[in-house]
């Protein structure tokens, strides 16, 4: 089995995220790519605009339709998001002889050094490092990296908060995620006089 975890605050989840994670399956030749929101990431600590159970749902509404992604609840945990945290219960979950892959942007991979026990992330997992316009990286000593260069995405999720924000509805999100967030008015969406959409 070969699993690769996709970690991120998924605010909101939008197309891009699908497409990413549907190009590491073909590129990795995954069995299953686990979307999983953080509670509390550490690098972004009190930034997530939506409710943690909201981000969660969405992801889940994105991932419906999609066999081999699932979206998974296991840092709704109290706490600070700690990878290492994940991918130790991760493996306790799941049966030995897993391969364990882990999905992240360039932009992220390029601050590995700053994670918490970051040795332990890169003797555990191979990253699956996808190409972001204008990022570079360095590869540290011990890890294992599969580039992603297939893909030139340029859907960020905070544009997406702009837009909603202004009462737009971007044409970058899943439509069931893109009726939940209109039906529970998340971002500011619907607070405007006058929503359009884009």
């Amino acid at each position: 089995m070969r699993i690769a975890i996709y970690g991120g605050t998924f605010d909101p989840i939008h197309d891009a995220h699908v497409q990413v994670a549907e190009e590491a399956i073909r590129v990795a030749e995954l069995d299953r790519v686990l979307l999983i929101p953080a509670s509390d990431p550490p690098h972004k600590p009190g930034l997530a605009r939506a409710p943690y159970e909201d981000r969660l749902h969405m992801v889940e509404l994105a991932v419906a339709g999609h066999p081999h992604l699932q979206a998974s609840d296991i840092e709704r945990r109290q706490g600070r998001s700690y990878s290492i945290d994940t991918i130790r219960e991760l493996k306790a979950q799941l049966p030995q002889g897993t391969e364990w892959f882990f999905l992240i942007g360039a932009d992220a991979f390029a601050e590995i050094g700053t994670w918490y026990k970051f040795a332990e992330v890169m003797a555990s997992v191979v990253f699956l490092v996808v190409a972001r316009p204008g990022y570079t990286y360095q590869i540290p000593t011990g890890a294992q990296v599969i580039p992603i260069e297939s893909l030139a995405l340029h859907v960020s999720s905070s544009e997406i908060r702009h837009d909603l924000d202004g009462g737009r509805m971007p044409g970058h999100l899943p439509p069931a995620v893109a009726t939940y967030i209109r039906e529970k008015g998340l971002y500011g969406f619907g607070k405007t006089p006058h929503c359009d959409i884009l």
